[in-house]
């Protein structure tokens, strides 16, 4: 009974804990955690737009959220995840062709989106700033 816990209890494959974390398998679990929270953040620029059109007396309240700490916070967030699952999207369409499967593209690929993503936010947050004074 004592060998069958073992068994139980024993990885059949190589456990997690003796591979070095790839590029690629970061990414692919940000890409996922991305796409949650684009679906989170979508939620409140639907529930923003409900609020616009058909409860103007609470507009005042949420938008004041949005102006708060955490408000800004979250729609940086949003705006990091937006840009990045939109470049790592485009790198999977690349890889449903067959295209930058070998480890150097693989890599540069995964660093292309990152700078992307960041430089892009950058950007984004950089004319909403200068466009109306404020960041949002």
């Amino acid at each position: 009974m004592q060998s069958d816990i073992k068994a139980v209890l024993r990885p059949t494959s190589p456990h997690l804990s003796i591979y070095r974390r790839q590029i690629s398998s970061v990414l692919s679990i940000t890409h996922r955690l991305t796409g949650l929270a684009l679906f989170v953040g979508t939620g409140l620029i639907v529930l923003w737009l409900v609020v616009a059109a058909y409860a103007p007396a609470h507009y005042t309240t949420l938008h004041s959220s949005l102006h708060s700490g955490f408000g800004q916070i979250c729609m940086l967030g949003w705006t990091l995840a937006f840009y990045y699952h939109f470049a790592n999207g485009i790198r999977h369409l690349f890889w449903d062709i067959g295209k930058g499967f070998t480890l150097p593209v693989m890599h540069r690929s995964g660093w292309t989106v990152i700078v992307f993503t960041l430089l892009m936010t950058a950007v984004t947050w950089f004319i909403a700033y200068t466009s109306t004074g404020t960041l949002s």
